[in-house]
């Protein structure tokens, strides 16, 4: 009795599992179409990531025309530090996989001193995360990355396969979303789209503050309200990010403080 109620529960799990992960790839596509919003499907990609796999956070840098790697996801602040860190260091599991083209996991971080001597420094200082596992938003067949998603676990240890296989394929569909589907087939980035969604960034950056400020609420909690906002509204996080900055009161209803 006791083995065929642990086998429905494992089959219950499973299914839920397959459940969440059609759900990811569907709620993904449904952001592919004309004139779709980058930074909302990057935002969605590391969500997903994170409910999905063995990771309790999940960031993602993109390249700029220069080839110069940009935070634009992050699942809270801690983790965007921690990105930042590495772009200062100029080298980092996540700064690695972006110039290979290729996965790079390092299942615990305190061995990694030799390889990355600033970034591994300046991170026992926070003691915040114990492993990371970056993989490339790649080119086929080119290997050429234009980015990276960046998965984040408290404790030391390998990521599953599986979950590495899965959280691939959920980087793949996001990279046909950030190109054109000829530029994919040329095996070349579409500077101009990368652009667009960096520039979105800093504003969405700046339209936080002004949200944090008015709330008093941390950043974190900020972007939660703006996004919010904009999926409900069936607008681009980018255009309410703008709209904010430029005017508060042009959004009432997003930018009027609550009561106490």
């Amino acid at each position: 009795m006791a083995g065929t109620e642990s086998r429905d529960a494992m089959s219950e799990t499973a299914a839920g599992r397959e459940a969440l992960v059609i759900r990811a790839f569907v709620g993904l596509a449904d952001t592919l179409v004309d004139d779709y919003d980058v930074i909302d499907l990057l935002d969605r990609l590391a969500g997903y990531s994170v409910e999905l796999l063995a990771a309790e956070a999940a960031g993602i840098l993109l390249g700029d025309a220069e080839s110069t790697l940009r935070v634009v996801a992050t699942t809270n602040e801690q983790v965007e530090w921690m990105e930042l860190l590495q772009l200062q260091a100029e080298g980092g599991p996540c700064v690695d996989c972006y110039r290979s083209g290729v996965p790079v996991s390092v299942t615990d971080l305190a061995d990694a001193a030799l390889r990355w001597p600033r970034f591994i420094a300046a991170l026992t200082q926070r003691g915040t995360y114990g492993s990371v596992h970056a993989l490339p938003l790649r080119l086929r067949p080119r290997g050429q990355a234009i980015g990276t998603l960046n998965l984040f676990r408290h404790q030391p240890g390998p990521l599953p396969e599986a979950d590495l296989a899965l959280g691939q394929a959920l980087a793949d569909v996001a990279t046909v979303g950030i190109l054109s589907e000829r530029a994919v087939r040329r095996g070349e980035v579409v500077s101009e789209q990368l652009q667009v969604a960096l520039n979105s960034r800093i504003v969405i950056e700046q339209a936080k503050g002004v949200l944090a400020q008015i709330h008093g609420v941390n950043t974190d909690e900020a972007f939660n309200l703006l996004r919010s906002y904009a999926r409900s509204h069936q607008q681009r996080l980018g255009e309410v990010a703008q709209a904010i900055t430029e005017d508060p009161t042009s959004l009432p209803d997003l930018t009027t403080p609550h009561p106490t």
